[in-house]
């Protein structure tokens, strides 16, 4: 990693509101060496951030490693060397006593220097002292040693406390055992108060996060970690699937994670690594669903939430706490969205495809409705062989239920009006603008005072058409026109109605949903036999006349119709004969010259085309 990349991470460490960082390995090399100067000389080091450095127990490594931390406020050193039998027979062939004499010999000069570098720039240093392969360790002479560590360096106090790094260095033992060592060390250390006890996992076994919190029970104070894991062979414990851990629970880690796919992006690139897609909250996956029945209860949730929220809203009384099934944490939190929580295929559920129209045109779908529709979608997916994505089903929403402004099936209404009927002539007694209508009444009481008459431009098959109904109310009356004008008969199933944009008056919209059946045809329960339409418009008439299409058009399927009906008024009667009028005749039904008048052959053919409200 360049020294560029790597003040990339820092920043990145700073915003997250890190105030403990380890920057470097300056001994091993002078790139290292020259990043801790560079950030403390630029200014990149917040007076409230403390700079950690590590290098091993030897003196030549230990004095390039503190000077490098000249002139920094809080400094902390990282001192290590490991102390487990397998180490100190095979690798250093020392005893115990011999690995005592070598970390006091470290301890007694780290001191040494420190203090020096003190009293030259003023840098305040804290000693952390790592027991490396700690959890490989004999727990009595761990905590021998650490005693003998507390007298050599002479100054930990409770506001000047040391650090005991206890690492994991190897993930060799169950998590409980790592914490039982925990434990002991934390109660049969001297000076208690004085110490800082810090957990260091690792994950060898998969269990480094695990490690982590029961260490935390266990009497830990402080946790070393990296993000995303990235360390030694498989990593070192992942602070951010530990940090919401504890978020998820009701304990704050003071870290500011928001905006997380971008720190994941930023890790992953300086690191050239990659994390699965179901990677604890960082994959993006993590907070999706594709199970029916994950979603459907997914999506009962939020529903019972927002009506939660909108109450603490109105009362000003309780809190807006997350309580979702399988959702453990508000993604939002995370500078995630909703959108992503819901994943439809083929072997999702209604909810699933529910949730998505919910979302994208924030429509209410019935149940028997999400079964019918779903049908549609899970027909779909099989037929792509992919994920039907938000815009997918938004798509196949919109072209099942002729939702496009222009013809697509076979019907399609392309204007209408409405009159009311009088009771006693069944004639037109009320103009068009004094009609009025409610959303959430489909049809209205059977009087005779809610007779009204339908009268439409209909496109059937790509050819224009007029036709007229009466009803009670105009879903009723468009019903009739269909029958007398098509032949068409329609029986009416269940139905909703809602209104989206209604904070604005001006932009409302009424929507009415509605399902449709042919009439001797019973419908299963599931909804089988019936069709779906959905009206959508900033007039309440015209929501309802186009559910009626919209359902119609499926049960249309490729059934006849029947013609027009063309009406004819007399043919002028002729009163002189001119003597050539038979040749004018004979020369227009072989082709030849049109007639003056349209009605000297044929009559008058009325169509009344009204203007759509």
């Amino acid at each position: 990693m360049s020294n560029a990349t790597k003040l990339e991470l820092f920043r990145e460490l700073v915003k997250i509101g890190f105030k403990e960082i380890e920057v470097a390995y300056p001994s091993a090399s002078e790139q290292e060496f020259q990043f801790v100067r560079s950030i403390i000389l630029d200014g990149e080091v917040p007076d409230d951030v403390a700079l950690q450095v590590i290098t091993p127990a030897r003196p030549d490594l230990i004095a390039k490693s503190i000077e490098s931390l000249s002139g920094c406020r809080h400094a902390i050193i990282h001192l290590y060397n490991a102390i487990s039998p397998v180490f100190r027979e095979v690798v250093f062939r020392n005893t115990k006593e011999e690995t005592i004499d070598l970390t006091l010999n470290a301890v007694r000069l780290v001191k040494k220097l420190t203090e020096e570098e003190t009293a030259r720039s003023g840098t305040h240093f804290t000693l952390n002292y790592c027991l490396e392969t700690f959890s490989q360790t004999e727990a009595d002479f761990a905590v021998e040693l650490g005693n003998r560590v507390l007298v050599e360096w002479g100054k930990a106090t409770p506001d000047n406390k040391i650090i005991f790094n206890l690492a994991a260095t190897v993930e060799c033992a169950p998590s409980n055992h790592y914490a039982d060592m925990v434990e002991y060390f934390s109660t049969h250390i001297n000076q208690r108060d004085c110490v800082v006890i810090s957990i260091h996992p690792h994950n060898d076994r998969g269990t480094a996060v695990a490690a982590a919190e029961l260490g935390l029970l266990a009497g830990g104070d402080r946790i070393e970690g990296c993000l995303l894991g990235n360390g030694e062979r498989t990593g070192n414990v992942d602070l951010i699937s530990l940090a919401l851990n504890m978020y998820s629970q009701g304990v704050s880690p003071g870290l500011d994670f928001s905006t997380l796919s971008d720190t994941v992006a930023l890790v992953c690139r300086c690191n050239e690594m990659q994390i699965p897609v179901r990677y604890p909250y960082a994959g993006h996956l993590v907070f999706s669903a594709f199970a029916g029945t994950h979603q459907d209860a997914i999506k009962k949730g939020l529903d019972a939430q927002e009506r939660r929220w909108l109450e603490v809203e109105r009362t000003g009384m309780g809190t807006k706490h997350w309580a979702m099934p399988y959702i453990p944490l508000d993604p939002k939190d995370l500078g995630y969205g909703y959108e992503n929580l819901i994943r439809v295929s083929s072997q999702s559920g209604k909810a699933g495809t529910a949730y998505v129209i919910k979302q994208t045109m924030r429509l209410d779908l019935p149940r028997r409705m999400q079964v019918s529709f779903y049908k549609v979608i899970q027909d779909e997916s099989e037929r792509l062989g992919k994920e039907m994505t938000a815009a997918l089903i938004t798509s196949a929403f919109k072209q099942t239920y002729s939702l496009d402004t222009q013809p697509v099936r076979r019907l399609f209404l392309s204007a209408f009006s409405l009159s009311s009927l009088s009771p006693t002539s069944r004639e037109p007694s009320s103009p068009l603008s004094d009609y009025s209508d409610d959303n959430q009444t489909l049809t209205p009481s059977n009087s005779t005072s809610s007779l009204i008459r339908f009268e439409g431009e209909l496109i059937v098959d790509g050819s224009s058409r007029t036709i007229h109904g009466d009803g009670n109310g105009p879903v009723l009356a468009l019903i009739d026109a269909l029958h007398s004008d098509l032949g068409f008969e329609l029986a009416i199933g269940e139905s909703a109605a809602q209104t989206i944009d209604n904070d604005s008056p001006a932009h409302t919209k009424f929507v009415t949903l509605l399902e449709l059946h042919l009439p001797g045809v019973a419908p299963s329960k599931s909804g089988t036999g019936t069709s779906w339409g959905v009206g959508i418009s900033s007039d309440v008439a015209a929501a309802k006349c186009r559910a009626v299409i919209s359902a119609a058009n499926t049960l249309a399927g490729d059934r006849s119709f029947l013609r027009p009906k063309r009406i004819f008024s007399p043919r002028p009667k002729v009163t002189k004969v001119d003597s050539n009028d038979w040749i004018h005749e004979v020369k227009l039904r072989a082709g030849g010259l049109p007639p003056p008048s349209d009605k000297e052959l044929f009559g008058s053919f009325r169509v009344e085309t009204p203007t759509q409200n």
